[in-house]
């Protein structure tokens, strides 16, 4: 609430006015928070991913990655793995969750053997819902 001061007289009026300084204050901290927050929700790994015209799938609330990079380097998430290392990542990461689909982001240049080998290793730790990321293009061929 307010006071008017009248001029005139020793009576004071309330104004009943809402103040909305501190819900933009309020506001405008959230739209900060979100802006830091958002470019660290992605995955870091630079993998250069094949294109596909296939209609995109919705999405999980929290994805898990598998990065495949050129090198033939292993990383879940952003942390890089070895082969061996790979079921037992997976199982701290999914609290051995084995109905949780991995997502494999493989470079194009990877050969097929390599992805087969790593799609085996994940087979072999009892991960058998695998998604397999590709660029999005617009329109078709």
């Amino acid at each position: 609430m307010g006071i008017h001061l009248n001029e005139g007289g020793d009576d004071l009026q309330e104004t009943h006015e809402i103040n909305v300084t501190p819900f933009i204050d309020v506001m405008l901290v959230l739209l900060i928070i979100f802006m830091v927050a958002a470019p660290l929700a992605t995955v870091d790994i630079k993998v250069d991913l094949p294109a596909s015209t296939a209609k995109p799938a919705p999405r999980p609330d929290k994805p898990i990655y598998l990065s495949i990079k050129e090198d033939k380097s292993l990383y879940l998430d952003n942390a890089q793995v070895t082969d061996e290392q790979l079921g037992s990542s997976l199982d701290k990461l999914t609290n051995a969750d084995k109905d949780k689909t991995i997502f494999v982001r493989g470079d194009k240049r990877v050969d097929y053997a390599r992805l087969m080998e790593v799609m085996d290793t994940l087979r072999g730790a009892g991960y058998l819902k695998i998604g397999l990321v590709g660029l999005e293009t617009v329109g078709t061929k």
